[in-house]
This record gives structure tokens, C-alpha cells and sequence, in this order.
């Protein structure tokens, strides 16, 4: 029988949430609606680019009850995901490697275990808990797996504001981490929203390298270079590979220059520890990685969703804007050349076209 102790229950889901690893819990109403026009809209613009499944889910990523029928509430979980091992400077250290041109820049969020995985079993372990105190309930749990407008219902919930770069934004975390919901009938009682912080500040839309950011809350995934090394999988547009510099999956920019971050909280969890070295590879070194070091090296990893293919298109765009750079401060590039010529012939038309690309980068961008 279902406990109608619902606010007893509420309190007693965050203390679970907390024991499973999650840096808070709250909860939302699933009404979405005021949400419907401003999607609407970023789809009619094309902003999406190739992602089309989310235009085919359309307004269903704005109508939760579609995904879970009776749904009432969203339980939403923060987790942070700043490598254990990050030092009190981070921020620094991470500007530093991006003006390297050898270096691979990854994202912080994709150098340990894939989010899915993790964020996915202790929900689901969250779930049963809830399941053993109540009964059988309905429920889906979601993290990035669906068509769900997690920010908007994290925000709803009270886990964050949005900032005017898209992401969520926390006063005690700043925006490294994860979110994920238990969309559930449960009639809990929700949280308010936090009020938003950013005032009259544009660093995320100034520092972003590609100007995907066209204004406060209002994002060109065209343009990011998230999407571009992750989400596309065709050719990266000629005019912004000079922009990618040598961010090779995804980019942190905006999270980096942003002054909340510097209250970003390290994770306590061992799965987002950095592996394979990502925090200090090399261009060439990851570029020589056959397709079995790279199902091998990176089996766990978010990385490997995007497949070997984008993997070495992204390297050879790295590759050419190192050579770039190095020739423009007359710099011997025969290390670049030679990497990049060990892949000249391979068999994707893809990775030879972007290769190509790379071996015609000189100081004056033809």
C-alpha cells in the first residue's frame, strides 16, 4: 500500500539521494508548457543542426506525462563531476593546456566513466528504494536519455538557475555537474526555484570560441563545438575548424571563464576519475591509437559513443591548427606532418578529407 506520508516520504528520498552519491535532490511539477513556444522556436530556426531526433520527439520533450502517463513529479539529483584529482587551481591548469597546440583538449566531464552509466544505476537504485517503502509506483528514470527538458525541470525543482550560456547554474557548484530525474505519480511536494545569479555578466558568451551563444539563453548548437565533435557526423564545417583550436571532445570554455565555477565542487565519486591519461594527452598520441586501442583504451567511456571515425576527424582538425600555430612561430611541424600522413589513405572519405585539411594548415589559412 502506497505510504500517504507524502512529505515524510519527500525528506526521506533526499536522505536516500544523498547516501547514493548525489550532491542534492529535489523535486518539480512536470508542467513544462511556458517552455513549448521557446522550443518551438529553436527547432523552426534550425538550431538543432543534424540532431533530429529532436525535432522528430517535437513538443513531447516539453510534456513529461507523454513519457510517464499519471506523471506528477520529477525527482531531480545533482552530481557533481569535477575529477577527484583536481587540484585547487584547475581552472588555471585547464587555460594553460588549451594554449598548447599539442595538446588534446577533452572535456572535464568525458575523461572518467560515462555519466550514463553511473548517474543511470544509482537512480535506479534510488527508485527501488522508494519502491521498497511505498509499493509498486510509476516511474521512469531519465538522465540524458530521453526527450526531457532536464534543465527546465532542474530548474523548476530549485537545483539551479539557468545561465545565459543554456546550462544550469548552482550558487554552491557552479555548473560541473550532472543532472537526472525519476519522472514518477508520485504526488510529492516540490521545491521551490532559486532566484537567478548572473546579473549583467557575458563571459560565457564573450569567451565562447565559435559565438555559438548569439545572446543570453539563446544557443546555435550549429556552432559549438560540443555538437560539433560529439553530435555531428558528418564534415565540420571549414570556417570554424580554425575555432576548434585543439578541443578534440567537446569544450568547457564557457564553464571555465565563468565566475560561479569557482565554487565548483570535486567529485567524490571514483568513476570520474580521470583514465587513459586524458588530462595530459597529446594530439599525436591519441591520433596513433588503431581503432581496437580506441573500443579498448576508452570501453566505459562517454567518448566512445561518438565512434572512431569522429574520433580521428576531430584529431586531424586538432592537428591542423597545431601546425598552424607552429608555423606561424616558424616551428618545426614534421612531427604533426608525419602523424597526420599515416592517415592520408584511410579508408572513411571522411577522416581523408579532414586529414587533407590538416596537411594544407600553414601559417596564412589558404
Amino acid at each position: 500500500m502506497i505510504n500517504d506520508n507524502y512529505p515524510f516520504l519527500a525528506l526521506s528520498i533526499k536522505a536516500w539521494g544523498q547516501e547514493l552519491g548525489f550532491s542534492d535532490v529535489r523535486i518539480s511539477d512536470v508542467d513544462l508548457s511556458q517552455h513549448e513556444a521557446g522550443l518551438s522556436a529553436w527547432l523552426a530556426a534550425g538550431y538543432h543542426g543534424e540532431m533530429e531526433y529532436m525535432a522528430a520527439h517535437g513538443m513531447k520533450r516539453a510534456r513529461p506525462a507523454e513519457l510517464v502517463p499519471g506523471a506528477l513529479r520529477a525527482i531531480m539529483v545533482r552530481m557533481d563531476y569535477l575529477p577527484p584529482e583536481s587540484p585547487p587551481n584547475w581552472r588555471n591548469v585547464e587555460h594553460q593546456r588549451a594554449q598548447q597546440a599539442g595538446q588534446a583538449i577533452i572535456s572535464l566531464y568525458a575523461r572518467g566513466r560515462d555519466y550514463h552509466k553511473v548517474l543511470r544505476g544509482r537512480l535506479q537504485e534510488l527508485a527501488n528504494r522508494i519502491e521498497v517503502e511505498v509499493g509498486e509506483f510509476g516511474y521512469r528514470v531519465f538522465t540524458d536519455s530521453a526527450p526531457v527538458m532536464e534543465v527546465a525541470l532542474a530548474e523548476k525543482a530549485g537545483l539551479g538557475w539557468r545561465g545565459k550560456h543554456t546550462l544550469l547554474l548552482n550558487r554552491q557548484a557552479g555548473s560541473l555537474f550532472f543532472i537526472g530525474e525519476i519522472i514518477t505519480d508520485l504526488p510529492l511536494p516540490v521545491d521551490p526555484p532559486v532566484t537567478p545569479h548572473c546579473g549583467q555578466c557575458t563571459a560565457c558568451i564573450t569567451s565562447c570560441p565559435t559565438q555559438a551563444i548569439l545572446a543570453p539563453y539563446k544557443l546555435d548548437a550549429r556552432r559549438c563545438i560540443s555538437y560539433l565533435t560529439i553530435e555531428l557526423k558528418t564534415s565540420i564545417p571549414i570556417e570554424l575548424r580554425p575555432l576548434i583550436g585543439n578541443r578534440v571532445y567537446g569544450c568547457d570554455d564557457c564553464q571555465l571563464c565563468c565566475p560561479w565555477n569557482k565554487f565548483a565542487q570535486v567529485s567524490e565519486q571514483a568513476d570520474f576519475a580521470v583514465r587513459n591519461g586524458l588530462d595530459n594527452a597529446s594530439l599525436i598520441d591519441l591520433f596513433s591509437w588503431s581503432e581496437a586501442d580506441f573500443m579498448k583504451k576508452l570501453e566505459g567511456s562517454p567518448i566512445r559513443r561518438i565512434g572512431y571515425i569522429s574520433w580521428l576527424r576531430n584529431l586531424a582538425v586538432g592537428l591542423g591548427n597545431a601546425k598552424r600555430e607552429l608555423s606561424m612561430h616558424q616551428m618545426d611541424t614534421s612531427e604533426l606532418d608525419s602523424a597526420l600522413q599515416k592517415q592520408i589513405s584511410h579508408p572513411s572519405e571522411i577522416v581523408r578529407e579532414h586529414v587533407l585539411w590538416a596537411l594544407q594548415q600553414t601559417a596564412i589559412v589558404a
